[in-house]
């Protein structure tokens, strides 16, 4: 692959593809260079772990046994119907300074470091994604460390310091980590020189968990995980054959219905693309923000929990709302959800989730003349998948649209399998760029159905 771009850059040039006519869309904030993957199927795979080896590896930690197998300074596991961390006997104090408010204040954390995991490919790139519950008063942070294929070290990374609300401190990312042999690009740890053989061979997580001195206050953790992959340089991938047509009933919101409003979020609407598309499985599930909750939004706009989706995944240093793992933390605040970021191999894979009644979120790049239909290009865009028809094309519900009714789209099977699925691509002006590779947000109950938790467990995810 081509080395990571960073995420303004992205969307700078996301912009200038797309134009500035609503009814054409627009790009968005959606995380540049990343190639795809997810794990073999093998049913026997134990939960939680990618199955087989192959190019992807998700390793997620959820249950009582796995918070209890970690390092912990000051937090504890909690068992029950949804098994978690919280902050016990505080670790220790320590100030933070806010680099987006100014603000110093004071914090008592702990801290809980996963066991070293060797994926079952050595990885390019890393992305990890958790589920929590910070109320006022609360936050976490998510770093990353590990070992590289020549025996040497990383340093620890931050990967997101997360709150769901934005009252005590502003959620962000973290520019400028690197020690010149790999970086971390907004929500994404990547190798700087693929072609040079180093990968990443093990890693650990870390999550500290701080809290308002003296207060008893705590976050709950349930999930903490990532996905570790390596997929090859490819500017087209194999075709698949089309499985059964179905389609899933997913709400449809247009992201340029609110070009022009709350424009700290990310200049607004037209860059909205990934929280649209994060609302939409959110509610597709039954859940979604309360009267009080959207008091705060003008009572003018339609659909205002767009714009509350649009505040509450809004990441202060990359200054947009397509931070990928921020978009996944944000769904899991709702009432038992589930939410990750990974990788799929192809169409097959998701084809199995949507028949199982799970939608997915999904992240490419494109060229207007490359997916007919569409009517504008990207270098960043993301659109759910609801559905195949009988001919296996797919049926998304793609945010860049002039209204709500214009949302439900179909797309041709193979123009869309390698857009998606790619990690190269050529710009309008001839020049190489990365492509996402089957990245995607996958949202699911807490408690999935039997034959939703056989698909999950098959791409090593439950």
């Amino acid at each position: 692959m081509t080395s990571s771009t960073p995420r303004r850059t992205v969307l700078a040039a996301a912009l200038a593809a797309a134009g500035t006519a609503a009814t054409a869309a627009s790009a968005t904030a959606a995380p540049a260079a990343v190639p795809e993957r997810a794990a073999d199927h093998d049913p026997s795979a134990a939960p939680g772990r990618a199955p087989a080896p192959g190019l992807v590896d998700n390793r997620f930690w959820s249950s009582y046994t796995d918070w209890r197998c970690g390092s912990a300074a000051g937090a504890t596991a909690v068992a029950g119907l949804r098994p978690g961390l919280v902050l016990d006997s505080p670790a220790g104090r320590t100030d933070y300074t806010d680099p987006h408010t100014g603000r110093t204040s004071a914090w008592e954390y702990a801290s809980w470091t996963s066991p070293v995991h060797t994926p079952n490919v050595p990885a390019t790139e890393v992305i990890a994604s958790w589920n929590a519950h910070t109320p006022p008063g609360t936050w976490i942070q998510v770093e990353l460390s590990g070992t590289y294929s020549d025996a040497t070290a990383t340093p620890w990374y931050v990967l997101g310091r997360w709150a769901s609300g934005d009252g005590d401190i502003r959620r962000t990312s973290v520019d400028d980590q690197t020690d010149g042999r790999s970086t971390v690009w907004t929500d994404t740890f990547a190798i700087d020189d693929t072609a040079s053989g180093l990968r990443l061979a093990s890693y650990r997580l870390r999550l500290t968990l701080y809290r308002t001195p003296g207060s008893g206050l705590t976050p709950t953790v349930w999930r903490l995980g990532a996905m570790a992959s390596d997929i090859p340089d490819r500017f087209t991938v194999p075709a698949t054959a089309p499985g059964p047509a179905h389609e899933l009933a997913v709400p449809r919101y247009s992201q340029n219905t609110h070009v022009g409003q709350y424009p700290e979020y990310d200049n607004g609407g037209e860059a909205w693309c990934s929280p649209t598309s994060s609302q939409m499985i959110v509610e597709y599930w039954g859940r979604g923000p309360s009267a009080e909750e959207l008091a705060w939004v003008n009572p003018a706009f339609d659909d205002p929990q767009v714009c509350h989706a649009a505040r509450f995944t809004y990441d202060h240093q990359y200054q947009g709302c397509g931070n990928w793992p921020f978009n996944a933390a944000y769904a899991a605040t709702y009432p038992d959800l589930t939410a990750v970021v990974t990788r799929l191999r192809s169409l097959t894979e998701l084809e199995s989730l949507v028949r199982a009644g799970i939608p997915a979120i999904t992240s490419q790049s494109f060229l207007k003349e490359e997916l007919t239909g569409a009517g504008y290009g990207t270098a960043g865009h993301l659109m759910t998948v609801i559905g195949f028809t009988p001919d296996g094309d797919v049926i998304a519900n793609d945010p860049a649209s002039p209204d709500n009714e214009a949302v439900r789209r179909v797309y041709d099977r193979r123009e869309w399998e390698n857009i998606w699925l790619r990690t190269k691509r050529y710009d309008a002006n001839g020049r190489v760029r990365s492509g996402t590779g089957g990245v995607c947000y996958l949202y699911w109950p807490a408690r999935p159905t039997p034959g939703q938790r056989r698909v999950l467990r098959s791409l090593g995810l439950a």
